[in-house]
């Protein structure tokens, strides 16, 4: 016969977590380290929150993988993220965020992020495309972004995108309990200067969850074992913006929005949700 634990156990397990996860905490401050706050710890039920927002946001950007093509505006994927979000009694977060115009950010070749979609950008072979989409559900936020190859996409552009997916997934890898932020960083620059790009350093991931965008600031450059200490609980994005040529970048003067390089060549970013666990992490969307 199983036994079920009551909601009332569950609480007690949670708190008791809680305490020993706080004494560590303390521990850790004691020595030095820089530590996170009580509010970018989440709790369990704020996590299935998240849970619940990102599992739309994963399914908006399954549908834009299925329907982007060459000859597509961005103003259409905006429609798609649009419905489909709203269809599922969610919000894009994106939308009128801080005077945001659209439900997704569209950057196309060398924006680096923050691109706005409209009916006149028309996707053409050989283009590079991020769609990073955001959501929000019941009060509860999720980020994820996905690169785009549409058609014969040039070899060497291929592998910038290819490259700057592999600097995502090692600084997921290095995203550990009782880690640091530094570790994050440090994986992403390394590998991204071992193929010769740069890392875009004044914009990079962040808390997520209870707001859209939160504490800490996740640097995708740095030095191994330093920065903040990471502790289960904590949920945020990693999203390195990763440049073919130099690092300096501008904002678009017309909109105040969009990010571009300053060299004019490409820019490729992927972008995770991950959740630090007791034994790992672990990606919530992407």
């Amino acid at each position: 016969m199983k036994f079920f634990k009551g909601k009332s156990q569950l609480a007690e397990d949670e708190a008791a977590k809680l305490t020993e996860i706080g004494q560590k905490i303390k521990a850790y401050k004691a020595k030095g380290c820089r530590v996170p706050s009580h509010k970018m710890i989440k709790t369990a039920e704020q996590i299935e929150g998240i849970r619940k927002s990102a599992a739309i946001n994963t399914a908006v950007l399954d549908l834009v993988a299925e329907q982007i093509h060459a000859g597509m505006s961005t103003e259409e994927i905006n429609t798609l993220v649009y419905n489909y979000t709203v269809a599922h009694g969610a919000i894009p977060a994106p939308l009128n965020y801080e005077g945001f115009p659209k439900s997704v950010c569209t950057s196309l070749n060398d924006e680096v992020c923050h691109g706005i979609p409209d009916k006149r950008v028309i996707l053409r072979d050989g283009d590079i495309i991020n769609v990073d989409v955001s959501t929000i559900l019941n009060g509860y936020f999720s980020d994820a972004s996905r690169m785009f190859m549409i058609g014969g996409v040039r070899s060497e552009v291929r592998k910038l995108v290819e490259v700057a997916r592999e600097c995502l997934e090692l600084g997921f890898k290095a995203a550990r309990p009782w880690g640091f932020l530094g570790d994050i960083g440090a994986a992403v620059q390394e590998h991204a200067e071992k193929h010769g790009y740069s890392v875009v350093r004044e914009f990079g991931g962040h808390g997520v969850g209870l707001k859209f965008h939160e504490d800490p600031f996740v640097s995708h450059t740095g030095k191994k074992g330093t920065g903040m200490l990471l502790v289960p609980g904590m949920v945020f994005t990693i999203e390195p913006m990763i440049n073919m040529g130099s690092r300096k970048i501008f904002i678009d003067a017309d909109n105040d929005w969009t990010v571009l390089t300053d060299d004019g060549m490409p820019s490729a970013q992927w972008e995770y949700t991950v959740l630090i666990t007791e034994t790992g992490a672990e990606i919530i969307t992407g």
